[in-house]
């Protein structure tokens, strides 16, 4: 805040860009399968070990949550457990059944855009193919219908079949054309990281569409997320395992990789992560540079393309030492309830006491912008939608 005088000039961004909101998936979101998959249709059981828990079931495979019955207060005002962050959403707004009353949420948050992301697909769901295919296929229609009431308020990651490379390009050119600005990925699948051959067919195409890689923390091993939650035994630190610390290494091995020289202008996001670790991933990444007589840059992500999104709790001054001022983003998690939720998040960045207002502006508009090829200038998006 600037002070002219005994006027105080309040900090005012050129625009704000939400670069991590969610969708809450339902019994709606299956409607968009197509006749012939209706087969692959996820059913809504009950939890084997808790009745209050309810639990997608894919062909028999039973996984991921039903959000709904763990996290996301109902409701604007409503507190994640006994801390001060505000979470609550409501409840047709997350799921997509009031698009028009998300928008006038976004309007009071003064949130012009809300780059949209999965809730489902932070675990593997299947192992099938086909049934992936379907099922990704259908969460895209779905996505593109909600992108099409939103005067293009609402863009979002695609999800593909990583099991079928050609179905997976097949499906980010669709969604592409339909409001898609990334392709979702988990930081690992099975047995295969970020970096694996095997995920180059989709990093090629999303270079030629020009979009981005949106790495949210999630976990595609179900080996693994299976021994954390058992081996955790109800330890509420689980989560940060079976989810950033996949995202973290990840982050490590791209940047220890060759990627940037195969696909130079492909660009990454690392959703939900929180940024307080990047000075040690830096550190890390520095000291294996240094061994082959190179010195690591200090813009390391930026010459990388990674952009990631901070915490308002972060100790940003710090951060930026290493992360740079291009690489940082702000995402409220809109819709979850988790610990890294807050829906006044970029209200936080505004307010951030120790950063100046070109990186507020950076965090806030420019880099969301940048990494997800954003055709938005100044307050273009809500005006236009008024």
């Amino acid at each position: 805040m600037l002070m002219i005088g005994e006027r105080f000039m309040v900090y005012i961004p050129p625009a704000v860009i939400d670069a991590d909101a969610h969708v809450i998936e339902s019994n709606l979101t299956w409607e968009y399968l197509e006749p012939s998959e209706k087969k692959y249709r996820p059913k809504i059981v009950t939890d084997r070990s808790n009745p209050k828990v309810k639990k997608w079931d894919v062909n028999g495979e039973i996984r991921a949550f039903v959000v709904e019955t763990v996290e996301a207060p109902d409701g604007i005002g409503a507190t994640a457990g006994k801390s001060d962050r505000n979470v609550g959403t409501p409840a047709e707004t997350r799921q997509l059944k009031d698009i028009e009353g998300r928008l006038k949420h976004m309007d009071a948050l003064e949130i012009d855009i809300q780059v949209l992301h999965t809730s489902l697909w932070l675990y593997s769901l299947t192992t099938d193919p086909d049934a992936e295919a379907a099922m990704t296929f259908a969460w895209n229609k779905w996505l593109a219908a909600t992108w099409a009431q939103s005067s293009g308020r609402l863009p979002w990651s695609c999800l593909v079949p990583t099991l079928m490379p050609d179905e997976a390009v097949r499906q980010m050119r669709w969604a592409h054309e339909r409001g898609a600005v990334a392709v979702f990925m988990r930081p690992c699948e099975d047995d295969r990281y970020l970096t694996d051959e095997s995920f180059f067919p989709i990093y090629e195409e999303a270079q030629n569409l020009d979009m981005s890689i949106a790495v949210h923390i999630a976990n595609g091993n179900h080996p693994n997320v299976e021994f954390l939650q058992q081996a955790a035994g109800g330890n509420r630190g689980m989560t940060f395992g079976i989810f950033r610390v996949p995202a973290v290494v990840s982050c490590m091995m791209l940047v220890m990789s060759d990627i940037k020289v195969t696909f130079p202008n492909l660009r990454w996001g690392f959703i939900e992560s929180s940024a307080q670790w990047m000075p040690w991933v830096y550190n890390e990444a520095a000291r294996r540079i240094e061994l082959t007589g190179e010195k690591a840059p200090a813009d390391l992500f930026e010459q990388k393309n990674i952009f990631v999104t901070c915490q308002t709790n972060d100790d940003l001054p710090w951060v930026l030492k290493y992360a740079g001022d291009n690489s940082l983003l702000i995402g409220a998690d809109y819709g979850h309830g988790d610990p890294s939720s807050d829906i006044d998040a970029t209200i936080g960045i505004r307010e951030y006491d120790g950063i100046s207002d070109q990186v507020k502006d950076n965090i806030l508009f420019h880099n969301p912008k940048k990494l997800f090829a954003l055709d938005i200038e100044g307050r273009a998006a809500r005006s236009a939608a008024e």
